[in-house]
């Protein structure tokens, strides 16, 4: 498989990858907004937009979308993240051209409709108050507020409920306006598709696109760490504590991915081992390692009873630092190889492959090869990989826990315990 990428008259770039055995095409349109690019009083707009998008234009009602994706026996569906929107479908080969035309008709030709917006409104209102009643997902938004307080990045992709309620037709369309530009945007495909079809579909459907210059971009991250803890009559306390990560093109990206996954990316690693097989102090534990842009989060996140907080907690600690010092080998090649099958499965999917090649044109400007991906991970050699996780440890802690969480460390402690061992 090779992906092919094409640069429109427009600034539009295309990228896809033929796979030659399938009979489905995955199509998508990723375009380079999200929540971090959103002014103060825009919070919750690109997400908004994005439910927005398959609520009308000008040839389809929202009803008349759902009808015609599904008639083809299609399905189709939009994500909002940090740095990226992204609205894609699955359909039969033969119907890639229509699965164009819906992206198009929605991200150039849609209404608005005041009452469909008054619907959408109240159901992220009902998505939002979702979360607070999830606290597994609410402990990762104040995570990431508390590691960048006071910055984009660090606010949650919903929005608030105050501000979601005031929005109005002007906002939405003031924001489609400055971001959505044809130089901000990549139409991904993989599956059973020709790229030159692709290519022409993509001329000729995103036309309605503006091609003037893009919207500044948003404000360098800074990570600086710090706490939020929520105390809630919850029978289990939620925990995430994490450290200064890598941004996804950072030379040592990998070395740090290499390194979360040894450390607790499945039932072999450290801190399920230790904390869960042998000590039984949760049900639930495991390390991440998240790229953006300019910046990067590592940590982990473990769910336990009241009672087991003051243990788990250092014990866990106590993993990732005893990890930056005796990681072996073994480690690292079970955790490379969980990698690279992430990464070839991507290959056998269409829809995976579509994101895939998608979000490396928006991030890098071209299509990494799985050659090139796989090499950089072979290279790394042991020393590589502790160094990229002391690093880690060795910047501000973050503490973000909900539930009983009277007894979780504070970053200080955090950060006293781990110069302990």
């Amino acid at each position: 498989m090779s992906a092919t990428v094409t640069t429109l008259p427009s600034g539009l770039r295309v990228v896809t990858d033929c796979m030659a055995h399938l009979e489905t095409a995955a199509l998508g349109v990723w375009v380079g907004a999200g929540s971090r690019h959103e002014r103060a009083n825009e919070h919750g707009l690109s997400h908004l937009l994005e439910h927005m998008a398959f609520k009308g234009t000008r040839r389809r009602s929202a009803r008349a979308i759902a009808e015609e994706i599904e008639s083809a026996g299609g399905d189709l569906n939009a994500a909002t993240s940090t740095e990226h929107t992204s609205y894609f479908a699955h359909v039969l080969a033969e119907d890639a051209p229509l699965a164009l035309d819906i992206l198009a008709d929605i991200l150039t030709e849609s209404t608005f409709d005041p009452a469909e917006l008054e619907r959408e409104k109240d159901v992220i209102l009902q998505e939002i108050g979702a979360v607070e009643d999830t606290p597994d997902d609410l402990v990762f938004d104040i995570f990431n507020a508390s590691a960048f307080p006071n910055q984009p990045i660090g606010r949650p992709i919903l929005g608030t409920p105050e501000q979601v309620s005031g929005f109005g037709r002007e906002a939405i369309g003031a924001y489609l306006d400055a971001h959505y530009r044809s130089r901000a945007i990549v139409i991904g495909a993989a599956g059973a598709i020709d790229h030159e079809r692709i290519c022409e579909e993509a001329e000729s459907r995103f036309g309605g696109l503006s091609a003037g210059r893009i919207e500044a971009g948003h404000p360098p991250a800074h990570y600086l760490g710090g706490e939020i803890r929520l105390k809630r009559r919850l029978e289990q306390a939620h925990i995430v504590i994490g450290f200064e990560g890598l941004a996804y093109g950072h030379e040592d990206f990998y070395a740090m991915q290499v390194f979360a996954n040894a450390v607790g990316g499945g039932m072999s690693s450290r801190l399920f081992q230790e904390v869960r097989e042998t000590r039984g102090l949760a049900y639930s534990i495991h390390a991440f390692h998240w790229g953006y842009s300019d910046a990067g989060l590592f940590g982990f996140y473990a769910a336990t009873g009241a009672r087991d907080v003051p243990e788990l907690v250092p014990v866990a600690l106590g993993c990732l630092a005893e990890a930056a010092q005796t990681l072996t080998e073994a480690e690292a090649r079970r955790a490379k190889a969980q990698m690279k099958v992430s990464l070839l499965a991507a290959l056998e999917s269409p829809t995976a492959r579509c994101e895939q090649i998608a979000r490396q044109v928006m991030a890098f400007g071209r299509v990494l090869s799985r050659d090139e991906i796989i090499a950089k991970i072979d290279s790394l050699d042991i020393l590589h990989i502790r160094r990229a996780g002391a690093r880690a440890l060795g910047s501000a802690p973050t503490v973000a826990a909900i539930g009983p969480v009277a007894k979780v460390l504070t970053p200080d402690r955090v950060a006293e315990r781990l110069r302990a061992i």
